[in-house]
């Protein structure tokens, strides 16, 4: 049996094919599935066993990133039976795993998901404009907490993503929520500067001003992971913008898709 990815799109989305690419890549069989497909009660996302929010322009970014979507998502009924929200906590029961890159993440703060845990349900951190004050297109270095309980990033350490987005500052509630993430090793992903390894908020190697780096984040479980880099967008050597003169490059967005297959195959199946 394979594991079963379900690619939403529609409204705004537009990087479900090279998500889908990604994941087919790594042994899984997805299917990209158009969002009023789940509304209308045609699919259901307890068919699968990972769910992706890709990214994009949801509802043209209206009302702030993702935040028409995210109303959406909570209140609109599927089939007139139940909110896509409570059918998101049904594959949650069921032990699936949930990814939202770049929109997608945006998505997953502003319904409620992340930071997860006690907080369920609740908008405690954000994702708002960059530092910049301009769209942001570019590569960048990471680092993955060694401590992170994210099922994406097992046995990960520094990674080199391309970025694309205007609203990628990540904002806490308070820095109260901020510390209480970092304790928990929810912050699983941050922005590094590639020549010191370090950590950083220096422009550009931090392309939107997130407090201590902040690029992607889980919840208590590890099993929902939103990040602002795009990894679909790093699945062949040649992605990657030296690929000529470093010819030994591996497509290292490729792993945080092996990893969710791999747990689902150890988990699941």
């Amino acid at each position: 049996m394979k594991v079963k990815v379900l690619i939403l799109w529609g409204y705004g989305i537009n990087c479900e094919v090279e998500t889908n690419y990604a994941f087919k890549v790594v042994g899984a069989s997805s299917e990209i599935v158009h969002l009023s497909e789940i509304f209308s009660g045609e699919k259901s996302l307890l068919d699968y066993h990972i769910i992706c929010f890709p990214g994009g322009f949801l509802d043209g970014d209206h009302l702030g990133s993702a935040q028409a979507c995210a109303h959406r998502f909570r209140f609109l009924k599927i089939k007139n039976r139940v909110s896509m929200w409570e059918e998101i906590l049904r594959f949650l029961e069921k032990g699936g795993l949930i990814l939202g890159i770049c929109n997608g993440f945006q998505l997953l703060v502003k319904m409620g998901l992340l930071p997860g845990g006690k907080y369920l349900g609740q908008r405690k951190v954000s994702l708002t404009y960059n530092d910049s004050g301009k769209f942001e297109d570019r590569w960048v270095s990471l680092k993955v907490h060694p401590k992170t309980p994210c099922v994406f990033l097992k046995n990960l350490e520094i990674l080199y993503l391309p970025v694309r987005h205007g609203e990628g500052k990540f904002v806490p509630e308070s820095q109260e929520i901020l510390e209480e993430l970092k304790k928990n090793h929810q912050v699983a992903l941050q922005y590094i500067n590639p020549h010191t390894k370090e950590i950083t908020e220096e422009y550009p190697f931090n392309p939107n001003g997130s407090p201590e780096g902040v690029a992607g984040i889980t919840d208590p479980t590890g099993r929902i992971f939103g990040l602002m880099p795009h990894p679909e967008a790093f699945n062949h050597y040649t992605n990657h913008p030296r690929w000529v003169r470093e010819k030994n490059q591996m497509a290292q967005g490729l792993l945080i898709f092996e990893n969710a297959v791999n747990w689902v195959k150890s988990n699941l199946l």
